[in-house]
This record gives C-alpha cells, structure tokens and sequence, in this order.
C-alpha cells in the first residue's frame, strides 16, 4: 500500500492505492468543509464510460480512408464529409490503433491547413478537465495548435463573459470580476451589512480552477456573522444564501437587478445620503448618470416606485434598504450569475455606481465586490505572482470569436458581428480540436449547438469518458484522468501549491494530453516548438521553478522542487487586501487602468462604440 499526494478542482487529497487500484482518497486533513465530490473521483477512474481506445466516427473513417487511397481530397469526397457531418452523435465507432489515429489527425490538420489555412482549425477547450497547471488540457491544446501556426481561438469566457468586457472600461482589468476583492479577513472585522445580488451559493464554493486545500468560506461567513454583520440576499432563489447567515431574502424578479441599484441609488440621491466628493474626484460621468436617475434625461425618475413595478420588490423595503445601506459599512456583493443574461453589464456597471454613490468604496469592508462565492477561493487573499502556467506561445491567427459564440461562428461562416467595439467576420471553420470540457453540456442553446456541430469536414476530441462532446466528434482519443499523470496543483487564491504525484498507471490505453501532442508535433514537424526539448518532469520542475523565482522577488522564500516534489506541497504565507485602498487615497498617484484613470459611471469609450 503506498500513499501519494495529488490535488482536484474540488479539492487537495492522499491518494491510497494497493496493487495499482485506488483502495481510498483521504482530502486534506486540514481542510475543515472537504468536498464529497472528492470520493467520485476514484470511482471515475474505472468507469465503464471510460474511452478505452482510439475511435473513429463509421462514415467518417470511411470516407478519410477513401481520400487517401485516392492520394487526396475531390470534391465528391468533400460533400460526403459535409453530409456525413450531420450524422454526428448518431453513427457507430470503430475503435482503430493509436499510429492510425495519430496519422488521421495530423492528416487532417496539414490539410485543413494547406487547402483553407490555419483560421479554419478552432481550437475549443474550456480547461476545467484537471486541477493541475502542466497538464492542462486547453493550454496544452492552444500551445500544440500555436506551434502548428496557430489557430482561432475564444476569448472571455461562459462564467463572466459580461463582466470581463465591461469592467476594463469602467473599472480597470477583468480581474476585478475574478479574484481581485477585499479579502475575508478584512470583510468579517469591518463589515456591517452586506447586500448579496445573486446571493452567495456555498455549493459553488466546493470547487477551485488549479485545486484548493482550504474550503474556508463557510467558516468565514460565520464569523462575519459572530461579528454582527447583517446580510440581505436579492436573489429570486431563497437558498442561495446558507440560512446559517440568517440573511433577510428579497426575492427579487429575474434580471431586473439594475432596476433595483437604480432605485436604491435613487433614494441615496434624493434623501441627499450620496457621497458627492467622492463622485466628483473618483468618478467621471456623475452628472449624466445623475441626471438619468433623477429623469432629467428622459422624464423618468428611477425612483423606489419605478424599481418596485419592474422588482416586485417593495417601494418602501427599497428606500428602507438604502437608508441602512448608507447608515452602515456596507458591502455590495454580485454574483457571476447576474451577467449571464441579455444585457449582463449592466448590473455590474450599475452595481459599481451604487457603490461609488455610497462612496465606501477603499473603507475596510465596504465597497463592492464580484465574484465572492463563486468559487472556492474568491476572497482570500491572492499571493503577489503568478501561479504555475504552462506557456502557449504566440497565435499567428489574430481573429479570437467570443466564447460563448461557437454556434454562430459554426453556422454563420463570413457573417460580420459587432464585438466589444469592433466589426468582426467568422471564420470559415472546416476542423474543430477539442480537448477540456463538455460544450454539448455547456452551451447555451444544445439543438442550435447541434446543427452548427455538423458544419466542420472534421472534428477531433481528446476524452477520457464518452460525453456527448466525444459522441459527437469523428476522432476520439483517449485521455487520461488526473489520477493517471503527474502535474502541479496551483490556484493565486489557495494557500497551497500541491505536487500532484501519479497515483495509479493509466487505464486502457488512455494517453496525458501532452503525450498526444508530442506524437502529433513529431509527425507535423514542430516537435522542437512543441517540447521545448523537455519531457513531463522537466516541465514540471520548470514552471515550479519559475514559480519560486518570482516569490522571491517578493520576498517569499520556496523550497527546491526536489524538497517540493518529496514533501507533497508547500504553504504560501498569507496576507490581506482592502479593495482599491492606493486608489481612493490618492488616485493621482494610484489611478485605475481605465481611459480617465478614475472610475467611469459614463464611458466615452462605449459611447462611441
């Protein structure tokens, strides 16, 4: 029996294994909320949907291998692929060797890339496929596909897409939706009241992108709580707030959150409890916001009972809740679901004016935050260097689609689209490469999804399990599970940086990502761009000592990756953070990341989009 450290997504955990089978997996002891989603992944491993070998889609095989006996493609052929297409999810797999495998994949990117270039070759991850930061599936895709002459790619993404595009121009960098907060420590000492838009879901705080070995916010919550803070959830669901908080709900209509910042903010004016300095020296835009919310721009007042029609919300509880909102340190909280709809900016932009109206914003415990809850770090202090990262270098396709925008790019190949400012056109794309994540569970629409899926001549999935994203590919190779690699678990907001030692041999015959990649660069010519010249532990060892060079530079001394290795992870000391604290002291010398350096209620910039 032998013990070995590793690391999830739901958290860090000792793999217990005899005979090359898992007997246990035991999470950190101590981490005070573990997951149970911890357990499910020992039973994955051994899964009966495992994807065992290589295989192909019947017609499309069938039609790839009648291409090459004809020593190349003809247009017959090229209709049969199309057709074919629409047999997605519905033809039989052939299982076939890994050297035919790999040969059909190569075959088809040089094609694809000789007949319509390298723009036509999506490379669609989503990265939640493992915890660990070397054998990250949409890094190890976007760097195999950039050393390939690269690829269209996604930019945003599906959890804050909205705010991401807002917030630079409003605020400063999309971080401020991700990470970037008021730690914990700070909100349980100075907090008096906190209104949660969206709530504060603990289910979402299981999980961490790069691992986590301290759930921690449940225990946070409580002793903001033990310290007298009051909580208000605006949430049309009553749980999503732990009842623990004892939080006053408002069940507020579905995405008409703005209406309600718009009335509170309405009655902070009107009952003169606005901050006017701090609008007049931290913002830009205050007279046109103002004048909007007065009705001077459009002769409609945003009062309580203008918000209450749309709310269904209370005139008074609204006013009544202002009023405490202004009399208390308080803190305005959004959840990443509020984006997630038609016009999802808006609730972040006008949740930034509330808060800029309250002029809390850099006081201990008050001001905004988004994101708190989201995942099983928001709110903890994040350590002052990048986490381990897998470098992807250089995209010679300049032209990413948004990400939640697959569908439209797949059907509307040429159509233009209007972007964050710009007009953009759709690529032509004739190969998808999906390695890391489930969009036929993640996309928005799943039947318009569908049909677009169709479209391409070729679609290649990298899988451990058979998904309906697998189902529905022509190639499927398959992958190993994180239980069956060696890696580095690392999240800027865990207290931990976890060696992630190979607990079991892969099952089948499963191969890493990179092991995948490396056999395709070898056969493609760009084996040297791809490896670096480096093999998995020396990648490993590479990035961890990257890592540990920029700590020092902070003063925050590391152990030797063999130490690191041996010892099965290292704590990263910890620190606080008040919100835009340099800012709101002296914004001449600390301004934001934004046109105007100050905090944009009106954007120039949008404006002229």
């Amino acid at each position: 029996m032998s013990s070995v450290a590793h690391s999830s997504h739901w958290g860090a955990f000792t793999a217990v294994v005899t005979d090359d089978t898992l007997v246990d997996l035991v999470p950190e002891p101590r981490d005070p909320h573990p997951s149970p989603m911890i357990a499910d992944l020992g039973e994955s491993v051994d899964s009966g949907l495992r994807v065992r070998r290589p295989a192909a889609r019947r017609s499309w095989l069938e039609a790839v291998r009648a291409e090459r006996r004809s020593a190349g493609p003809s247009d017959r052929l090229g209709e049969d692929r199309h057709r074919h297409g629409e047999r997605r999810g519905a033809d039989p797999f052939v299982e076939i060797d890994w050297d035919e495998a790999l040969d059909l994949a190569a075959s088809e990117l040089s094609r694809v890339r000789t007949e319509y270039g390298n723009a036509a070759i999506f490379g669609g991850s989503y990265g939640w496929s493992s915890a660990g930061r070397f054998h990250h599936a949409r890094t190890q895709l976007h760097r195999f596909l950039n050393s390939f002459g690269g690829h269209t790619s996604q930019v945003g993404n599906y959890s804050f897409g909205a705010a991401a595009m807002i917030l630079p121009h409003v605020l400063g960098p999309a971080q401020f939706a991700n990470g970037r907060l008021s730690s914990w420590d700070v909100v349980s000492e100075h907090t008096q009241l906190w209104v949660m838009f969206g709530g504060l879901a603990l289910k979402n705080t299981q999980l961490e992108s790069g691992g986590i070995s301290d759930h921690t916010i449940p225990g946070r919550l409580r002793a903001t709580r033990d310290n007298g803070c009051a909580f208000v959830s605006v949430s049309p669901i009553r749980d999503d707030a732990p009842d623990f908080i004892d939080p006053q709900w408002l069940p507020i209509r579905p995405n008409t959150d703005t209406a309600l910042m718009l009335g509170l903010g309405h009655t902070l004016l009107t009952e003169g409890l606005h901050d006017e300095g701090f609008l007049t020296t931290r913002c830009v835009g205050w007279e046109r916001f103002r004048d909007y919310l007065d009705g001077s721009e459009d002769g409609t007042a945003k009062d309580a009972d203008w918000a209450a029609e749309i709310t269904r919300i209370p005139a008074e509880t609204i006013r009544e809740l202002a009023r405490s909102m202004a009399g208390n340190r308080t803190m305005i909280s959004v959840a990443w679901s509020l984006q997630r709809a038609d016009h999802g900016e808006q609730p972040f932009w006008a949740a930034l004016a509330l808060a800029a109206m309250l002029g809390q914003i850099r006081w201990p415990g008050g001001g905004f935050g988004f994101g708190y809850g989201a995942t099983g770090t928001m709110g903890n202090w994040q350590y002052p260097f990048p986490a381990p990262r897998l470098p992807v270098g250089v995209n010679a396709v300049s032209a990413p689609i948004p990400a939640a925008r697959i569908a439209d790019m797949l059907l509307a190949p040429g159509e233009k689209y209007e972007f964050n400012g710009e007009v953009r056109r759709y690529p032509d794309t004739r190969l998808v490469y999906w390695a890391g994540g489930n969009p036929f569970h993640h996309h928005q629409d799943l039947n318009r999804l569908r049909r677009g899926w169709a479209r391409p001549e070729t679609v290649i999935v990298h899988e451990p399990f058979w998904t309906a994203t697998a189902r529905h590919a022509d190639l499927v190779l398959p992958a190993t599970t994180t239980l069956e690699r060696n890696d580095l678990g690392a999240a800027s907001g865990d207290r931990r940086i976890i060696a992630m030692h190979r607990a079991i041999t892969p099952r089948h015959e499963a191969r890493a990502d990179w092991d995948i990649f490396r056999a395709l660069a070898g056969r493609l010519g760009v084996a040297e761009d791809f490896t670096a010249g480096r093999d998995e532990m020396e990648w490993i060892a590479h990035l961890y000592t990257s890592t540990r060079s920029a700590a020092a530079e902070h003063g925050i001394d590391l152990p030797e990756f063999a130490d690191f290795w041996e010892e099965g992870g290292v704590d990263i000391p910890q620190g606080s953070t008040v919100l835009l604290e340099a800012f709101r002291a002296d914004p001449v010398a600390h301004p934001l990341e934004t046109p105007s350096g100050l905090i944009e209620l009106f954007s120039a910039t949008i404006d002229g989009f």
